[in-house]
């Protein structure tokens, strides 16, 4: 996150809303790849908001040089609680690839 974040700044992007994630960007499939190696799950279109808010976040708090706080990412992952439909598949997929109950 922290990487593109700094792409985007470096590629002249001065606003947020300038970002724009689709299951295409190179951000998701890197995500996508790195927590679903094997393909196990279609992931869920509403994932792609969840990255690019994220990627946002992570835009502002570089743009504002709050990432020369310690621990400036913290505060980015207090932003807000998310128990939806992406949180709900992935810890799924980790229990059934982790064996499941035992």
């Amino acid at each position: 996150m922290d990487k593109f974040a700094r792409q985007a700044l470096a590629e002249g992007i001065t606003s947020r809303e300038d970002i724009v994630v689709t299951m295409d960007s190179e951000i998701f499939r890197t995500l996508n790849q790195h927590y679903n190696r094997n393909n196990h799950v279609q992931p869920p279109e509403s994932l792609v908001n969840v990255v690019q808010e994220s990627l946002r976040e992570f835009f502002d708090a570089i743009r504002l040089g709050k990432d020369a706080e310690p621990s400036w990412k913290k505060q980015i992952y207090k932003v807000r609680l998310m128990n939806g439909v992406v949180v709900r598949q992935l810890v799924l997929v980790n229990f059934i690839q982790a064996g499941g109950a035992r």
